[in-house]
């Protein structure tokens, strides 16, 4: 049976989000380059929670205010085992200075081609092609505990370290 062309303008642009992947789903196991050029594996946190948030560009409002919210409570992130990643498609000259002009203290991690986004449905913004605002909590067993379709800069953090602490009781 042929599938009508309309039908697929419809879904289209949904589609990042019917891929979305959902919470007890094994996260895939992605490498992608950090600011320094270093390849960074998932693989190689097993054991830790990992938080995977895209954002659309290096320092943009929301963006800043998303990363210096990690940064001022990276301490306590820390303390709960888990490693915060942030992942965008400016190169790493880009994510150095971003890193640099705001002390952040983890890696940025570049995906060019928007194929790591992809691999968790992230979704990326039509023309202009940054990512959409959008996280992913991994637990230690590499399981999804969260995905986040819809983040606030203003209020993730706190979502997150409340996230990654109920998570940790469920042990």
């Amino acid at each position: 049976m042929k599938k009508p062309k309309w039908l697929a303008k419809i879904l289209v642009p949904f589609a990042p989000l019917l891929m979305a992947i959902s919470a007890g789903t094994p996260a895939p196991n992605f490498t992608a380059k950090n600011q320094d050029g270093k390849d960074i594996h998932l693989a190689d946190y097993k054991g830790k929670f990992v938080l995977i948030y895209f954002y659309p560009k290096d320092d943009t409002p929301g963006c800043t205010k998303e990363a210096c919210d990690f940064r001022d409570r990276f301490t306590e992130i820390k303390k709960l085992n888990a490693v915060v990643l942030g992942v965008s498609r400016q190169n790493g000259e880009s994510h150095k200075k971003f890193i640099a002009k705001h002390k952040l203290p983890f890696d940025l991690l570049v995906d060019a081609d928007g194929s790591v986004a992809k691999s968790f449905g992230v979704g990326t913004m039509p023309v202009v092609g940054f990512h959409h605002r959008q996280s992913i909590l991994v637990g230690p067993d590499g399981k999804v505990v969260s995905f986040y379709e819809s983040v606030d800069p203003e209020k993730h953090v706190a979502e997150v370290i409340a996230d990654i602490k109920k998570a940790g009781e469920k042990k």
